[in-house]
């Protein structure tokens, strides 16, 4: 079916994203005349000063773009691996715990732990293929907020309280993450935080082009600053390319779904569970408990085939009959009964879709001298380096579980969506296209609804679920845990919807999300 811009419910577009300054960046180039993608650009930029945490040009990530009756295109410019792997006790390299309250997580930060980044390489790849508006234009939003500065939400502030370690790794650290007030501690809620060197460093990238970053003048200093106990040289910075990839491509109850591919892991883990799900069958809706059987197989699958090694064969096999067909099986026998990541959606008034998440890892600690720069920890990510650290392939993408997704439902509809939360990447999306699709949802209902995870035999519940369910799932999966509350531990999925009649968006109140339009200002 062929949709028209609806006359009302979407001038200029609609956002949904994790900050309100994020989305509000969004809205004024909507509103300027720009397209979704550069409203998706300006978001970006303005999360490095609004979300600095989870976004940052030091960093990766994913664009899945679609242009109104065009195939979508998947941009990756994500982190890639140096060409020199070595093991020395003279590496940068050590670990940190980061306290999410019920629970810490280690990571590993340093010099050491940086792997070749490519935001700026993606911010250009993305401006020179889809957008309409100049650059210098785009970035105005963040600009502002760079001098401005942002007041600290709830949420932002207790992400820096969960990964304060890193963020006060250094005096340079503490100086720049520090509040207005001037004190030494992080940011705390209602307080300003002020990026103005980097506000300079990205000016500046837009001015002279990506060589600057990855030949130029930063370029340099990036090399000194890996020289002593890093691993990225010159050499893997002027090698950086994004990669413009055709989607991988499945269906489920009547909806094709278009999501990232191989090498990164989370598409192709979400297709495996929908696929599971469609020949499972079982009527109209999905239990609960062969949801969380197929979330827990997804699981085991994602540690039995290595990812990071497309071409060995199992992982492009994955969705294959033979596959499915095994996996059925081994369910049916079964008893019945008992990172620091960010997304943005984006559509326009002509239908154009953008599914943007990025990451920095938690960020290596440390800055580039002075320009305001933190560059990711991605090679001090365990669940990035499965076959353990300083192991990885040289000069190689790095798999991700990271997974923007299009879906095109029979109707005509298409919904861009795509969530932060490292594993939980792949059980947020799956559910939510579980609930829209399946259990017939809206959006926002099916973002809201609670859900679980299941990951080394653990099951993670929010609370929500019917109690007869729970005890049922609690029998079968004896090593749970039962949240009190909705958690950003379990993703945090942002959406826009496309339909005849209008465009709607919804963030996910787990991560502090936010969705508005551009007639209205209006932030639900």
């Amino acid at each position: 079916m062929s949709l028209q811009a609806a006359p009302s419910g979407s001038h200029g577009g609609t956002v949904a994203c994790g900050h309100p300054e994020t989305a509000r960046a969004a809205i004024e180039i909507l509103e300027d005349g720009g397209n979704a993608f550069d409203a998706a650009l300006a978001s970006l930029c303005a999360a490095f000063f609004a979300e600095p945490v989870l976004a940052s040009l030091g960093g990766g990530g994913f664009l899945m773009a679609a242009e109104a009756g065009r195939a979508p295109v998947l941009y990756d410019f994500f982190c890639q691996t140096p060409t020199a792997p070595r093991v020395s006790d003279k590496l940068d390299f050590h670990p940190i715990h980061a306290d999410f309250g019920t629970t810490t997580q280690e990571f590993h930060i340093g010099r050491a732990a940086v792997a070749v980044p490519g935001v700026p390489a993606g911010i250009f790849a993305i401006h020179a293929d889809l957008c309409s508006l100049p650059l210098p234009r785009i970035i105005e939003p963040a600009l502002r907020l760079a001098r401005e500065g942002v007041t600290m939400n709830a949420f932002q502030a207790d992400v820096f309280r969960i990964v304060a370690p890193i963020y006060q790794n250094t005096a340079a650290t503490r100086c720049l993450y520090r509040p207005d007030c001037g004190t030494n501690r992080l940011p705390q809620s209602g307080e300003t935080l002020r990026l103005p060197a980097l506000g300079d460093t990205l000016q500046a990238l837009a001015k002279h082009g990506e060589d600057y970053f990855y030949r130029g003048e930063l370029a340099r200093e990036i090399i000194a600053f890996c020289a002593s106990g890093g691993l990225v040289s010159g050499g893997d910075l002027a090698a950086y390319r994004v990669q413009r990839r055709q989607p991988l491509q499945a269906s489920y109850r009547g909806s094709r779904v278009h999501t990232n591919p191989l090498p990164s892991s989370g598409g192709t883990l979400i297709c495996f569970g929908l696929k599971l799900l469609e020949r499972l069958g079982g009527g109209p809706g999905v239990d609960a408990e062969r949801l969380a059987q197929v979330l827990d197989m997804t699981g085991q699958v994602r540690h039995d085939i290595d990812f990071e090694d497309p071409f060995a064969g199992e992982a492009r096999s994955l969705l294959g009959d033979v596959a499915i067909d095994q996996y059925i099986r081994t369910l049916q026998g079964r008893a019945q009964c008992p990172r620091g990541t960010t997304h943005i959606s984006v559509v326009d008034t002509q239908g154009r879709l953008a599914a943007l998440t990025v990451s920095n890892g938690e960020g290596c600690g440390e800055l580039i001298g002075d320009r305001g720069l933190m560059l990711n920890n991605m090679l001090g990510e365990e669940d990035l380096n499965p076959r353990g650290f300083h192991r990885w392939r040289p000069d190689t993408r790095m798999t991700s579980m990271m997974a923007p997704t299009l879906l095109e439902l029979p109707d005509g509809s298409r919904i861009a969506l795509g969530s932060g939360g490292s594993n939980r990447i792949r059980s947020a999306i799956l559910q939510v296209i579980v609930n829209r699709l399946a259990l017939g949802m809206r959006l926002d209902a099916a973002i809201s609804a609670p859900r679980m995870h299941l990951e080394g035999g653990l099951l993670s519940l929010e609370p929500g679920f019917p109690a007869a369910e729970v005890t049922d799932l609690c029998k079968r999966w004896p090593h749970h845990h039962c949240w009190d509350e909705q958690s950003l531990f379990f993703g945090g999925v942002h959406a826009v919807e496309f339909s005849a009649s209008g465009a709607r968006g919804a963030g996910d109140p787990r991560r502090g999300g936010v969705s508005c339009t551009a007639r209205t200002r209006k932030t639900v």
